[in-house]
């Protein structure tokens, strides 16, 4: 293995550099000079309070430094990566707070040994010097049932002891009683991880192997392994897992909860999770918690203490009655605490309905079938069947110039219609079902390629109010087609799903001339027009949509737009010539199943 990748000055500087560009970014903070000390830079303030310094391994961020305000720490000393800060600076920091007339310094400490033994010989050396000092230790690791000698680690939990205890001190209550009050509710607060992949001190390889597909369920922050390595299962099923091992009775280090209870949950990010899994791993966790009949008093999401870049999260609980929840939500000025709302969550409405979504009755033509109901069904039959067909080739073609995901986005539209064909019957007047199709691709397909569709759509239906005959159809072609272009800025020529279909709908034009026996020609001159405009897309230069943001030399691929483009007609023509087919064996009338040569 290697060392990661990291973007840093030296692996040496990184925790001055960072402790310096928190510092600089934040009008509030100041750095002890010859420690890595951060303290609030209105000390004055203390004067006659109970001061509150926090700190540790750096690595954690924005733990620790980034609690310094008002209501909650006044300093916090860094030590380096994953390593406890050495008792000079803790006590330089005890001093230069007690110096400015605090009454008191309360050093909140993390419950591993180094912080232990650093914070604690901090700690004497002061009371020595005749400074009061106390200590609260937080241990809230709820990973293992029968706990070592050294105990439960301290991690998560360990910030809300920061809330809690800053918002007595800024009431000014005495050092004995914020020790006494905080110590109880520690009791009640417990976190458990879990990771999908190691983590990796600057400059060193990863911490542990975590082959693809598997989880560590347990672990710290300090990139050490879990108590159980399982494979990774869905959020809901992860989440119901974290929570079943927290509330377990039969461990030691359990969380007593039992229905009515409320509590503070907290979804903390350990380093690389993205802000989408985060919030669909909160919404597992309050679902699950709300099943067991609890209250969710408050929830904080978000990035509160990390392991670097390990894309893992912690769960922490803490149970909350009303002066817990009072203290909670108290004013702070450290830049990290987030914006949380002060009013419980549980019972609180969470859907809101539309006026488009009350039950209206569908106009006639939409719930009676017409004469050529049962072709249009075959079409869109065969376009989704064909379009799910080549949903991993069009990814492969996307990720050459853009996201990877344009067919996972038809594939989305194409299932939406399936679904739709289910419960509808095919209208008989064919700018209905454009219209219904318009909106259930701008509902459902998503990005820029659901709004191109919905306005080709939508614009196509105009001329099929009424009409069925092949001119109108031709006509319809022309007025998407031209929709496309005056919203999405394109034309032939810039490598788009365009240069599929404008040469296609030029030849579909000629549909209002031909004879019933010759249309399906012209649908057969379309389909390979499209199929030699998507193929043409490999040597054009990108001038329009995500591609034009690649260089030209990249883009040795079709643009996957116009394939789908060219996949759609192939489907229509191959449907209509089934059609065609099976009505000729019913029918002395030539294509009289094909659903627009009605004159």
């Amino acid at each position: 293995m290697q060392a990661q990748k990291k973007l840093l000055n030296s692996v040496e500087g990184c925790v001055d550099d960072a402790l310096w560009g928190l510092v600089s970014g934040c009008g509030g903070l100041s750095v002890l000079q010859g420690h890595r000390v951060a303290l609030r830079s209105d000390l004055e303030a203390l004067k006659g309070r109970v001061a509150l310094l926090s700190g540790g391994g750096s690595g954690h961020e924005p733990a620790h430094a980034g609690y310094i305000g008002r209501g909650m720490l006044s300093g916090a000393v860094a030590g380096a990566v994953f390593a406890s800060p050495p008792p000079g600076s803790v006590l330089a920091a005890i001093l230069a707070l007690w110096r400015v007339g605090a009454t008191g310094v309360l050093l909140i400490v993390k419950n591993y040994t180094g912080d232990r033994l650093n914070f604690g010989l901090a700690l004497e050396q002061a009371r020595a010097q005749g400074v009061p000092v106390g200590m609260v230790i937080v241990a809230d690791d709820c990973a293992f049932a029968v706990p070592s000698k050294a105990g439960r680690r301290g991690l998560c939990g360990t910030v809300l002891i920061h809330k809690l205890a800053g918002a007595l001190a800024e009431e000014g209550c005495p050092l004995e009683e914020i020790v006494q009050r905080v110590t109880e509710v520690a009791r009640g607060i417990g976190t458990l991880g879990v990771s999908l992949s190691p983590c990796s001190v600057p400059g060193c390889c990863p911490t542990f192997d975590l082959p693809l597909g598997e989880m560590e369920l347990g672990l710290g922050i300090h990139g050490e392994p879990g108590i159980k390595r399982s494979k990774v299962g869905t959020a809901d099923e992860v989440v119901r897992t974290m929570i079943d091992h927290m509330t377990d009775p039969s461990s030691q280090s359990h969380l007593p909860l039992k229905a009515g209870d409320s509590v503070v949950l907290v979804v903390n990010n350990l380093g690389a999770l993205s802000c989408l899994e985060m919030a669909v791993i909160t919404g597992s966790a309050i679902r699950c918690l709300e099943g067991r009949g609890l209250c969710i008093a408050r929830v904080m999401s978000g990035s509160f203490m990390t392991s670097l870049e390990m894309a893992g999260v912690s769960l922490t609980l803490l149970l909350a009655n009303r002066e817990t929840l009072r203290l909670f939500d108290s004013k702070t000025t450290a830049p990290a605490w987030p914006n949380i709302s002060s009013v419980p969550l549980t019972g609180q409405i969470r859907t809101v309905k539309t006026s488009s979504q009350e039950k209206t009755t569908e106009p006639e033509e939409m719930t009676k079938e017409g004469p050529h109901s049962a072709l249009l069904r075959r079409v869109l039959d065969h376009v989704c069947v064909s379009l799910l067909a080549r949903q991993e080739e069009l990814n492969k073609l996307d990720r050459a110039a853009g996201d990877g995901d344009c067919g996972n986005t038809h594939a989305r539209a194409t299932r939406a219609i399936q679904e739709w064909l289910q419960g509808h019957v095919i209208p008989q007047c064919p700018g209905q079902l454009l219209s219904s199709l318009a909106g259930l691709v701008q509902e459902r397909m998503g990005g820029s390629s659901g709004a191109l569709y919905s306005l080709f759509l939508t614009a196509a239906a105009v001329p099929l109010r009424g009409h069925n005959d092949a001119g109108a159809w031709a006509d319809a072609m022309h007025a998407g087609t031209e929709a496309m272009k005056r919203y999405g800025g394109a034309e032939p020529g810039d490598r788009t799903m365009l240069d599929a279909l404008c040469p296609a709908v030029e030849e579909l034009r000629k549909l209002s001339s031909a004879p019933n026996d010759g249309q399906i020609a012209v649908l057969q001159r379309a389909a390979e027009r499209a199929d030699r405009g998507a193929e043409s897309t490999r040597d054009l230069t990108a001038r329009a949509g995500r591609a034009s943001y690649i260089a030209a030399e990249r883009l040795t691929l079709p643009d996957p737009g116009a394939v789908a483009i060219a996949t759609i007609l192939k489907a229509v023509l191959s449907a209509l010539k089934e059609g065609a087919e099976a009505s000729q064996s019913e029918s002395t009338l030539p294509g009289a199943g094909i659903p627009f040569p009605i004159k």
